[in-house]
């Protein structure tokens, strides 16, 4: 696991948690300068995508050595957490198992997919050979960068920096990764005192993304955005911009500590 600390030692702490088969360093490479002028960033690349030769073995070993760092180095309690796609489903987690204390979790436009096994199983033998195979061939290659760049108004230097970051790691990691997310479950109307629960919901996603995010936790703030899961990170200012403002807005959001 790596934990890189970084960004305004003044200010409220918030935790980075990138999403599938990402590290930090390209997941949020496009707000890291943003968010660095306001916060104390702790910035979580997982046992497998921290260079250092380890695998992604599952969501709640990642999950403990979370808390392990909060409790070691911050008294068990921060001031918010971001999680993108997949690491959303690391803020869920931290904040229903109340072993340690965030004041605002932010979840960054996730779909919080549940499966079974056979599903889960299904799932990941379709889905790993599509972000780990494309670079083996130039054709299926330029498809990938068109369908990403389309679909996510992405730039051609942002394209071939997600294509390069999913190149990176291990099809076991990356397959560890997927599947053990989806059989990590969160419950309903999951309450926790003192910790507010913040959602940017991405409109183009779909309607029944809005109602999981009701069904899993109780009275979430929800803030609505005219874009495609995570295009905020990498889809240009008019869509950062207004989703940085209200991150801003959610860690100003007063929280009674006990």
């Amino acid at each position: 696991m790596q934990f890189d600390e970084m960004g305004n030692k003044e200010g409220k702490t918030l935790m980075l948690l990138p999403g599938t088969a990402c590290d930090y360093q390209t997941n949020f490479g496009n707000v890291l300068d943003s968010l660095k002028e306001k916060y104390h960033l702790i910035c979580v690349n997982y046992d497998g995508f921290d260079g250092k030769g380890t695998v992604f073995r599952d969501m709640i070993t990642v999950t403990e050595k979370i808390e392990k760092y909060i409790k070691d180095n911050f008294d068990g309690r921060i001031d918010g957490a971001i999680g993108s796609s997949l690491g959303s489903s690391f803020v869920g987690q931290l904040i229903q198992r109340e072993n340690i204390h965030i004041d605002h979790g932010i979840f960054g436009s996730p779909d919080l997919d549940q499966s079974g096994k056979l599903s889960a199983w299904l799932q990941s033998k379709l889905v790993v050979p599509l972000l780990t195979n494309f670079n083996k061939n130039e054709k299926k290659k330029a498809k990938t960068r068109e369908k990403l760049k389309t679909f996510f108004e992405m730039s051609d230097e942002m394209a071939d920096r997600f294509m390069g970051c999913f190149s990176r790691f291990s099809p076991e990691t990356i397959r560890n990764e997927y599947y053990s997310d989806l059989l990590t479950w969160l419950k309903d109307d999951i309450h926790v005192e003192n910790t507010r629960v913040h959602f940017i919901y991405a409109r183009k996603m779909g309607e029944k993304y809005l109602q999981r995010y009701k069904k899993y936790f109780r009275d979430p703030e929800i803030r609505e955005f005219d874009m495609q899961h995570e295009q905020w990170l990498f889809g240009g200012q008019q869509y950062s911009v207004p989703v940085l403002k209200a991150i801003d807005e959610f860690m100003e959001t007063t929280v009674e500590r006990k």
